[in-house]
């Protein structure tokens, strides 16, 4: 018997399998859709959660490192945010102006070799503070800034179990790719980290956040936008987008 039918007998049939974690899949969408945009409905992310279940169920390989609800837990999270990317209508000038601020701020930082700031990079790109913050804010609420999507796939990030039709490059890239962000996340300055930190970790919304900055939201969504625009310059050679 291997991984997966032992996963099935575990719980009957794989109907059985999929309807023990359908409240998983729920409980992601609820979480995730508190941080999207108003146009993405829970129902859609659940529709999508359902595929991925489903995906998970047949792919499980238990002696790969990982039990079934925390294999479950990532096919069904990445199946969500494949869902919210398609309906993402976010103006082409959005991405672009954030990507050039990355860009920026890692041609700063390189030259520099300390954090760029954004009075720097507002310079750099002839732009003003306001229009800077703007920007992040634009990008932040469109979700183009969502640490979420830093890896674009979770398989990248090194989340999943390895598969063993891996080979060995890709092991090796996806081994470094989880390194390098690791180490741009920790290389942050402290006050962007700290909001990181209170919004992924301890799932606090903007609004709680500033609370604990003594800060408005407006402010604590720059905070968010700049870390990830930040981290997406210091790892630009790993994302596509």
């Amino acid at each position: 018997m291997n991984a997966t039918s032992e996963a099935v007998a575990a719980h009957g049939s794989m109907d059985e399998l999929v309807l023990a974690h359908a409240e998983l899949v729920k409980r992601i969408a609820y979480h995730l859709v508190s941080k999207m945009p108003p146009h993405v409905e829970v129902d859609d992310l659940i529709q999508a959660g359902m595929i991925g279940l489903l995906n998970a169920a047949e792919n499980f390989r238990s002696d790969k490192g990982a039990n079934f609800e925390t294999y479950a837990g990532i096919r069904i999270r990445g199946s969500m945010l494949d869902e919210a990317r398609k309906a993402n209508w976010t103006p082409r000038s959005t991405f672009k102006n954030a990507k050039q601020l990355a860009q920026t701020i890692r041609t700063i930082e390189h030259e520099t070799g300390r954090d760029a700031k954004p009075t720097e990079v507002a310079e750099a790109l002839d732009i003003t503070l306001d229009e800077y913050h703007r920007i992040l804010e634009n990008a932040a609420s469109s979700r183009l800034l969502s640490f979420d999507q830093l890896a674009d796939d979770p398989e990248r990030a090194g989340a999943l179990p390895k598969s063993p039709d891996d080979e060995p490059i890709d092991v090796l890239e996806r081994d470094q790719f989880r390194d390098a962000l690791a180490e741009a996340i920790h290389t942050l300055p402290e006050r962007e980290q700290l909001v990181l930190s209170l919004y992924y970790d301890d799932e606090l919304n903007l609004r709680e956040i500033g609370k604990v900055l003594g800060v408005s939201e407006s402010r604590v969504c720059q905070i968010h936008g700049q870390a990830v625009v930040r981290i997406r310059g210091r790892i630009e050679e790993w994302l596509s987008v």
